[in-house]
Parts: C-alpha cells; structure tokens; sequence
C-alpha cells in the first residue's frame, strides 16, 4: 500500500509520518523471539573491546545490548520484513521505485535503564550523494511511549541543511547535534504502537528519552535508499557490500 497524497505532504513538512498497524503482532512476536536468540549468542561471543559500543550503560544491573547493527544481513526474519510489500511500497512513496536497505539496526532499549539517545540526523552519519534518497522505516517492536523512551523529532527540520555533529570524548560513536543548536529546535514526542512504522527523511532531527519503565521498547531501523543513492561521505564505517536490493 502506497502512502497517499496527503500523508506524503504531512512527511514532506514534518519530516516524519507514523502509519499504525503495519505489521500484525504474530509476526512481531515472531521477530522479537528471533533477535533475542541472536542477541543471546552475540552478547556472549562479544569481545571486551567493544562492550562500549553494544552494552547498554544505562543497565547496571545486568549486561544488556542496546543495539545489534546489519539485522537484514544476519537474519532471515528481518530480510523476510525489509521485503515485504507493506514496507516496500510505502518506502517508494517517499524516494521513488527501486529500493535497496543499505543499513540496518535493532534497538533494544531494556526496561529499568535503556540509555537515551540523543539528537541526530541520519544524514550526517550516512553522507549521502543525495540528501532525498535515504528514508528510514522505524518499525515498532513493542509499544513506544513516552514512559518507555519513544522517538521525538524536529517538525520541519528535515527542511533544513544536515549540520556538524560533535561526541563525547568517551563515546566517539555517539555523534549529536550541539546542544545550542537544539535550544532553538523544540522536539516533539511521535509514540508508535506495536507494529507501526514511523518514517523519517534523513536530515530529520531525532532523538529518544531513556526507559525508565518496566516494558522494553524495541525496534528494528531500516534504513533504505533508492537506486541512485550511496553513502558517499559517512561519518562512521559501513559495510557497503551488505546494501540489499528489495525492489
């Protein structure tokens, strides 16, 4: 199902657009019982050099991953959902026909202390050729509140240009937008039920609040591009042999 005319002119100012009910809860449960095996086997196998990058620190009770990176490569579920017609034709609606997954993540976000994530643009950590060509499927894995850490955006900043990002010296990974910068820009919370889908243009301000709740809040991002897109400059490494074409 393509996104209407009015929907697609929401996305085009907002620079985001949530469509509930995506996907059913079966095929989410299925989803979410498959990472969490995958999640198990990699968080044991981990090395300690790059617990910094994948353990949650907001959880000191326990060792806890935050994310897991490329789940369209590793698991056949999430290639199965990158596929899917559902997800596949809305993408279209927004970069045009013939789209591949360049990059993916799962988001754990655990309950009683899953870190926040602050202020970004996608396109400052992808460099795209083309700042139009890239639009992220955010689909929920769990109902996302605002108890459990849902995203928020910057309405209409996707309108604007991608700016320099800075890090914590400690976590050179965790590129944000300047927080003067965001002073001027009010967020606005965009919660999503199990097995809604919120998209976002690339240059869209986003940012989630911890989870300081008793429920996970888990996500699988896809991040899709279109035929005449690639990440030319990224801010960060990526593996631009696992892009996948869907369509």
């Amino acid at each position: 199902m393509r996104i209407d005319d009015s929907d697609l002119a929401v996305y085009r100012h907002s620079g985001h657009l949530t469509v509930p009910g995506v996907f059913a809860a079966g095929v989410v449960d299925a989803l979410v019982a498959d990472i969490e095996r995958w999640g198990e086997s990699f968080l044991a196998e981990l090395p300690a050099e790059q617990r910094a990058w994948y353990v949650d620190g907001g959880v000191k009770a326990r060792s806890v991953l935050r994310k897991l990176d490329n789940p369209h490569h590793h698991r056949d579920a999430v290639r199965e959902l990158a596929r899917s017609p559902a997800l596949v034709e809305r993408v279209e609606s927004f970069i045009g026909r013939g789209v591949s997954v360049y990059f993916s993540q799962i988001f754990f976000k655990p309950p009683e202390g899953g870190g926040p994530k602050p202020a970004h643009q996608d396109n400052f950590y992808f460099g795209p050729n083309d700042l139009e060509g890239v639009v992220t499927a955010w689909i929920a894995l769990d109902d996302a509140t605002l108890d459990n850490g849902c995203l928020y955006f910057g309405e209409g900043s996707n309108r604007g240009p991608v700016y320099p990002h800075e890090a914590p010296p400690d976590e050179p990974y965790n590129l944000q937008l300047p927080a003067a910068l965001l002073a001027r820009q009010p967020m606005t919370p965009a919660p999503v039920m199990k097995g809604g889908v919120s998209f976002h243009h690339g240059n869209t301000f986003h940012q989630s609040a911890p989870n300081l709740s008793t429920r996970w809040r888990r996500a699988c991002a896809l991040h899709y591009v279109n035929h005449g897109t690639f990440f030319e400059r990224p801010a960060l490494p990526y593996d631009h042999a696992l892009k996948l074409r869907v369509s």
